[in-house]
């Protein structure tokens, strides 16, 4: 962004509206698409599942079932209308097999039969199918007939209706993407024998037998799901006299190795006695029931079982995913809290010898300001407070709300105000440092308070020759609420923890707007403030450690801030921070392969940027569509652990930030809350940044509103770390209890305003 007074308002009021819109109904979209994925495949593998067939209980009453029916053969007809049942020929078995297909066992009962002759009928489960339709592709080669067992193998009887269609519809789909056939045979999970129905089951076979399926039980049970062993297997399935049976055997749901050497010794036997072996089809004379499927079904259940196997490729992918997410923030949380505890154990050896001779030298404090009359005048008169010589220079950038007369009309000495025309913050901040009359240069944005010590404690560090920027602490001043508190937190427990890391490994990406100091020669040095990115304090601290000066952390130079107090300021900030951020870290990549301290910023800063505040917020959303997911159709108390360890180390990461940073860890109680609304607003910030900065958009500045909750502290009393051990800034947990600010009235904001700063 080379020249933002330049571009063309149309072009940029164009790109703000519709790329935005345009990138949220494409997330729309995907989300829609993956939720309704993930419903329908957690629905099939994890509603129902198959398990033995003697757990639906004891039977119900029968009053409702025809006595034709519960006398009958298996094979029921227009059982809505007028039922009707056969039964097999005399000396006629219908072998019949449950529960498949299965990659293992239906491959060798094929073989099996294959090499018998014989041929039988499969009543196949519906999500077995979506994942092995080669298998029913064989079956039917084969020259057997296909059945249907439902879709998820539930007891029918204990479904409503509309339920029952849709495992009988989705099985009928699949059979027909996988095979190209249809077919009019079911045999409903946990049945038996016809007199064994009841009501309930009875109601069942009406609506099948409304959309036209036919009905087959079993006169015979093998009870190979019992594994009981081959030889019983034998006796179970062996009829006692000449009548034909429909034999129930099993080629799913487990171990059936047992079925198969049965098999191998069951049909020469019965072959033997004089029983041929038929499909229930021909067993009963059943002129059809498997059918060539119209086109519709075929590509229909074609597109059916693709959305399956992506619905269990996309489970698979979020698991992945969600253990790397998981693996990420364990990861973070251990590095981080590694690098805070040296970071307190290297500062507090260094207190007593501090950073060199004390830095008592005169400071320019460069005030960029902007319709900021709200709080302007709480900043200057407390930096005019500090007990460090500074001259003071706001530069009013075209305020339309008086801010440079508010300033003026003050009289204060010590302080200048210089104005001009909107142009920027980068503009103003340069137009401050080429005013500027010292070395040490402190940025301060128009919306901070310093306490009266911030100014000395934050300069001290350029003792040291080598350090060329100082970023200070910046707090939170309006808590009031969960917005504000979430707030505090983040900086807190985030963004300081953060700064100890950076510090420690010497690649601080940010010296922040709100406290920072420079020397001014480094600056100057570097072509002073640019305003190619929308965060020009990252890029400026980036462009330092690239020039080979070093960035350091006081924790101990505190500054008062006003932080977004409605959730569309927090995401235009945030926005616009994350946004820039992407474009500083885009300007610096050279650093990843530089040496020295450019090299630290780019192997360790911008890597520890790309995995923790751009990765990991990208794998935010699989977390939590996975969490959801989890909850609905796997473990909930396994999910609702993980999600409470999770949370666990969150708050024990707070509660050690909270007590580096002297704060009351009272604020913490909110943390469970944070996870359902900033959490995801703050991934939310991240995707679009990643979009807008993909699709090569413009973005343009934006200003936070101004609440007046700022006032000059008074009568405050400062920690002097230099005079203190570390432990010692517990006691700033004085300011919670007397802060230098006061809670006000909004002003000071036209809504609607066009400018160049936030």
């Amino acid at each position: 962004m080379t020249d933002r007074r330049r571009t063309n308002p149309r072009r940029r009021s164009r790109t703000r509206r519709i790329t935005p819109r345009t990138h949220w109904l494409l997330l729309s979209v995907l989300l829609v698409t993956l939720s309704a994925a993930l419903l329908l495949q957690g629905y099939t593998h994890h509603m129902f599942g198959i398990t033995s067939d003697d757990v639906t209980g004891p039977r119900g009453r029968a009053g409702a079932v025809p006595g034709r029916v519960a006398q009958g053969g298996p094979v029921i007809a227009d059982a809505d209308t007028a039922p009707h049942t056969a039964r097999p020929k005399t000396h006629t078995i219908a072998l019949t097999f449950d529960d498949g297909p299965d990659p293992t066992w239906t491959p060798r009962i094929l073989d099996v039969l294959r090499r018998q002759h014989v041929q039988a009928t499969f009543f196949v489960v519906g999500t077995e199918v979506v994942d092995h339709p080669d298998l029913v592709r064989r079956i039917v080669a084969d020259g057997h007939q296909i059945g249907i067992h439902t879709f998820t193998h539930p007891d029918l009887s204990r479904l409503a209706p509309w339920q029952r269609s849709l495992e009988l519809r989705e099985t009928q789909l699949a059979v027909a993407g996988a095979a190209g056939v249809t077919t009019a045979l079911l045999r409903p999970p946990y049945s038996s024998e016809n007199d064994a129905l009841d009501d309930a089951d009875w109601s069942v076979l009406k609506q099948a037998g409304a959309a036209g399926y036919v009905t087959v039980l079993s006169t015979q049970d093998a009870q190979d799901w019992q594994r009981p062993g081959t030889e019983r297997i034998l006796v179970n399935a062996t009829p006692k006299g000449r009548a034909g049976q429909i034999l129930l055997m099993h080629d799913g749901g487990g171990d059936r190795a047992q079925t198969v050497a049965a098999l191998n010794t069951l049909i020469p036997r019965l072959k033997a006695r004089g029983f041929r072996f038929a499909t229930v089809g021909a067993a009963v004379g059943m002129a059809g029931p498997v059918q060539r499927a119209g086109l519709g079904d075929h590509l229909q259940g074609m597109a059916l079982i693709g959305l399956l196997r992506g619905g269990d490729w996309i489970v698979r992918l979020l698991g992945v995913l969600m253990f790397a997410a998981g693996a990420v923030s364990v990861l973070r949380a251990a590095v981080v809290l590694f690098a805070a505890r040296r970071h307190r154990r290297l500062r507090t050896g260094r207190r007593a010898g501090a950073w060199g001779p004390p830095v008592t030298e005169r400071v320019s404090v460069i005030v960029p300001a902007y319709n900021e009359s709200a709080g302007i005048e709480a900043a200057v008169r407390s930096l005019l407070a500090s007990d460090h010589p500074v001259e003071i220079i706001v530069v009013d950038d075209g305020s339309t709300d008086g801010t440079a007369d508010l300033v003026e009309s003050l009289g204060l000495p010590g302080v200048r105000v210089i104005r001009q025309e909107n142009a920027g913050k980068p503009a103003a901040l340069n137009t401050g440092l080429a005013a500027a009359t010292c070395d040490l240069v402190v940025m301060v944005d128009g919306d901070t308070v310093f306490e009266p010590g911030t100014v000395r404690t934050l300069v001290q560090p350029f003792a040291d020759p080598g350090v060329g920027a100082v970023s200070g602490n910046a707090k939170v001043v309006n808590r009031g609420g969960l917005l504000g508190r979430w707030q505090h937190i983040e900086y807190v427990v985030g963004f300081n923890l953060d700064r100890r890391l950076f510090d420690l490994a010497e690649c601080m990406p940010t010296v922040p707007g709100a406290v920072g100091a420079f020397r001014r020669r480094a600056l100057l040095a570097l072509g002073g403030v640019s305003d190619t990115t929308l965060a020009e304090d990252t890029d400026l601290t980036m462009a330092l450690c690239r020039a080979g000066w070093r960035v350091v952390y006081e924790e101990h130079a505190i500054a008062w801030t006003e932080a977004p107090a409605s959730l569309g300021a927090l995401w235009r900030q945030r926005y616009r921070w994350c946004y820039g951020t992407l474009q500083a870290m885009w300007k610096h990549r050279g650093a990843l392969v530089q040496r020295g301290a450019a090299g630290k910023l780019g192997r360790r800063g911008l890597v520890y940027l790309l995995l923790f505040q751009v990765l990991l917020p990208l794998l935010a959303p699989v977390v939590d569509v996975f969490a959801v997911y989890g909850l609905l159709f796997l473990d909930p108390l396994r999910i609702t652990a993980l999600w409470l360890a999770f949370l666990l180390l969150q708050l024990l990461m707070g509660l050690y930030a909270f007590r580096l940073d002297g704060e009351r860890p009272g604020s913490l109680w909110s943390l469970p809350l944070q996870q359902f609304v900033y959490r995801q607003l703050m991934y939310l910030v991240v995707i679009q940044s990643v979009f807008t900065a993909v699709s090569g958009s413009r973005v343009r500045w934006q200003r936070m509103e101004r609440y007046g909750s700022l006032q000059a502290p008074t009568g405050t009393q400062t920690l002097a770390p230099e005079s203190a051990p570390y432990e010692s800034v517990q006691q700033q947990a004085s300011y919670e209890r007397h802060p230098p600010f006061q809670t006000g009235p909004v002003h000071g904001y036209s809504p609607g305003e066009r400018h160049d700063w936030q």
